[in-house]
């Protein structure tokens, strides 16, 4: 048999289009990944972070509101006791910041699935 009964090598060649990657070109698409999920984590803690913060902020805004409100009914005294800080819609509002505020803290406590120290 002769080289063209065969059809020759370029019979079995891949069309460019269906050839799997070069090794090269998967290191490439794996820096990339990487980078992109440590620049994610970075702007998770960020955000996360800020999210504490506006947590702690709303808490402390809704005790002065507390105070004020308590003031301007006549109680006279500078602050508002536990139990009636608890009741009402002030105080639901700063229980619900309080747990949104330690929600925040436990996930940032979680692993993340890729770390500086794994890369």
């Amino acid at each position: 048999m002769s080289h063209h009964e065969h059809g020759g090598t370029e019979s079995w060649a891949l069309p460019e289009d269906s050839r799997p990657p070069l090794l090269g070109e998967l290191v490439e698409r794996i820096d990339e990944a990487l980078a992109t999920a440590r620049a994610s984590e970075a702007a998770v803690m960020t955000v996360g972070a800020a999210a504490l913060d506006a947590a702690e902020q709303a808490r402390r805004a809704a005790e002065l509101a507390e105070r004020a409100s308590a003031r301007m009914l006549g109680s006279g005294s500078p602050s508002v006791p536990t139990t009636a800080r608890e009741e009402g819609a002030m105080g639901d509002f700063t229980a619900r910041a309080d747990q949104v505020a330690e929600r925040l803290r436990r996930l940032q406590r979680l692993p993340l699935g890729l770390s500086s120290a794994q890369a």
